[in-house]
């Protein structure tokens, strides 16, 4: 299952590496081989500069990287994206092929942006939720939850909301089991919505 995460320029570091964490330690988990193939892609293939300044290489750019089953769309500094057809369009198109598309923090702007997420219920970081609610009206915008599972598409809060949502793919794909021993191993306080 191919699981990929797209990062871009003050991308927030937690968003993309919380979720690659997840994965890859169900990978060493799983008892019947690595059932995930988790990469980063950006726009190009040059290091991206996340928050802080932590500069990161991206596996793959929009030019060449394997078919997505798993559509992850970080947050962050995340205005800027917006505004670039490109990405919007390179969203859409790859969610459209995807099993599933979720975001963590203002990924979901991107989301909305590429007209994903309309009629849907959806989530973000607490002090975003006015903006989301503001510049998409068609979108009923939650709060108070770790994240939101409308079937494909699933969006989280900030930050480490993004690893509770990571381990929430995992028991939907693969099984609860996996999901609890991966939290465990990583010594992560699972944070389920219950």
């Amino acid at each position: 299952m191919n699981v990929g995460i797209y990062i871009y320029e003050n991308a927030e570091v937690l968003d993309f590496s919380g979720p690659f964490e997840v994965f890859s330690t169900a990978n060493r988990l799983a008892s019947d081989g690595e059932p995930f193939n988790v990469f980063l892609v950006a726009e190009n293939s040059t290091p991206v500069a996340a928050r802080g300044g932590f500069s990161v290489n991206p596996h793959y750019d929009f030019s060449r990287h394997p078919d997505i089953d798993v559509l992850i769309v970080v947050g962050g500094v995340h205005t800027g994206e917006l505004d670039k057809p490109e990405v919007i369009q390179w969203v859409a198109a790859t969610s459209e092929k995807a099993d599933t598309v979720a975001s963590v923090c203002t990924g979901a702007f991107i989301l909305a942006e590429a007209g994903l997420l309309s009629g849907l219920k959806v989530t973000t970081h607490w002090e975003d939720i006015p903006d989301l609610r503001r510049s998409h009206p068609d979108l009923t915008v939650v709060e108070s939850v770790r994240w939101v599972d409308e079937g494909k598409f699933i969006t989280s809060g900030g930050i480490s909301a993004g690893i509770d949502m990571s381990l929430h793919l995992v028991s939907r794909l693969l099984g609860s089991e996996l999901a609890n021993s991966t939290a465990r191993q990583m010594e992560f306080a699972w944070r389920k919505n219950t």
